[in-house]
């Protein structure tokens, strides 16, 4: 797998993207994002679980249930989640698939829709109507970045990616873009991903390809606990490439398996620059619980760790306060024996500070490990001698700077 150097949403062979301003945000930046394939494209999805659903989400799932072998695009708009507008949102959102499959010439069930913003308002139909034919006039493999930009709300920075995967029968590539900086926590956040790839690949074979990624990426991180009414991932494969990923071998170094790594660590990767961009974060952590009796209980243990206020605000203070952890671990809802248990530190997650052994804390000098939890980036193991299962999550600090953006964000 080779990492391309400013690879984007475009960088899979046959897919084009644009973006436009619309006016729907107040700072007049892109708000209006299009990518667009130029052939067919299987399609899977993966949604929120909040039983507060926002309308291109309903209409997503409505849309590849008729059709998700013949997509050709996803339209997207930022600074208005279409959320909370009852019947006139959803009709709006209808609109928007409409107008966006005019704009590309397709028909209206092969164009997905998605929004993010602010919630209980309703779209500018006028503003949206406009920005999504000034982005189809701007359609071209170099605007990758710039779709990527115009998908953006709280972020401050572009999340974007693309891989290039040698196969057996020649080399397929895989772009990514996400957004997504709060209200971040799995199943999932508020988050927006679209992945594309030029790879063939059946319907079937993608959906469980995108659910397995999904369950190792967007489902392991953890900004403030909350999860939104958008959160969706798109994944689009074109079969520009001319390769077909065969399902019927499963076997290690097969084409599907080398594709499905591949398709992870996009996921992976686009999960983590999240994280870094968490609203008024300093620190990344990544936080791995060990010796589980299986991997449901170990993600349990880490996703309770990760989403406590008083853990998270330790790491905002540099404070090696282990105890928290191990307070958080102990409410997770999981049986394990507090005296077999070990934790570790580490600024590269190679070299470790062991702080608690059988329970008990170790003799380590306080400088040390408040050493590394002054680091930008923090590595915790946490070893629970139960089982052999293990799971990673991904969270940061929660400082001063996260209330403030919270709190002024609709002012």
């Amino acid at each position: 797998m080779n990492i391309l150097k400013n690879g984007t949403i475009t960088s899979p062979q046959g897919f084009v993207a644009g973006a436009a301003a619309s006016g729907i945000k107040a700072s007049g930046k892109a708000d209006i994002s299009l990518v667009f394939s130029e052939h067919d494209c299987t399609a899977a999805g993966v949604f929120t679980k909040n039983q507060v659903v926002a309308a291109p989400v309903l209409l997503d799932q409505e849309t590849l249930q008729v059709n998700s072998a013949l997509v050709r695009g996803v339209i997207t708009n930022s600074g208005n989640a279409n959320a909370c507008t009852g019947e006139v949102g959803l009709q709006n959102a209808r609109q928007m698939q409409k107008i966006s499959a005019e704009a590309v010439g397709c028909s209206t069930p092969q164009m997905l829709v998605l929004s993010t913003g602010v919630i209980g308002v309703q779209l500018p139909m006028d503003k949206i109507a406009a920005g999504v034919h000034a982005a189809a006039a701007e359609l071209s493999r170099d605007q990758g970045h710039q779709a990527a930009e115009g998908i953006c709300t709280t972020d401050t920075f572009v999340k974007e990616i693309a891989v290039e995967v040698p196969l057996s029968s020649g080399t397929v590539t895989i772009g990514g873009m996400a957004k997504g900086a709060g209200m971040i926590h799995p199943d999932m956040a508020t988050m927006l991903g679209v992945i594309t790839t030029d790879a063939q690949i059946d319907v079937d074979v993608l959906r469980g390809m995108l659910n397995a990624a999904v369950d190792v990426s967007f489902n392991c991180i953890s900004v403030d606990g909350d999860t939104s009414t958008n959160d969706t991932v798109l994944l689009l494969a074109n079969g520009g490439s001319g390769v077909y990923i065969d399902r019927r071998d499963w076997s290690v170094g097969s084409d599907y398996a080398i594709f499905s790594e591949a398709l992870i660590h996009v996921c992976k990767e686009l999960s983590k620059l999240i994280v870094r961009d968490g609203e008024g974060a300093s620190k990344f952590i990544e936080l791995t619980v060990t010796g589980a009796r299986n991997k449901t209980e170990a993600h349990q243990i880490a996703n309770t760790i990760a989403m406590s206020p008083l853990v998270k605000t330790a790491f905002a203070g540099s404070d090696a306060n282990w105890g928290r952890m191990m307070m958080a671990a102990g409410k997770a809802g999981v049986k394990f024996n507090q005296h077999h248990t070990s934790l570790m530190v580490s600024p590269d997650g190679e070299e470790w500070l062991v702080l608690l052994d059988g329970g008990l804390p170790t003799g380590y000098r306080e400088e040390a490990a408040a050493a590394i939890f002054a680091q930008s980036d923090i590595y915790v193991n946490l070893i629970l001698r139960e089982g052999l299962a293990e799971a990673t999550v991904w969270t940061c600090d929660l400082t001063h700077e996260y209330v403030t953006i919270n709190a002024d964000y609709r002012t």
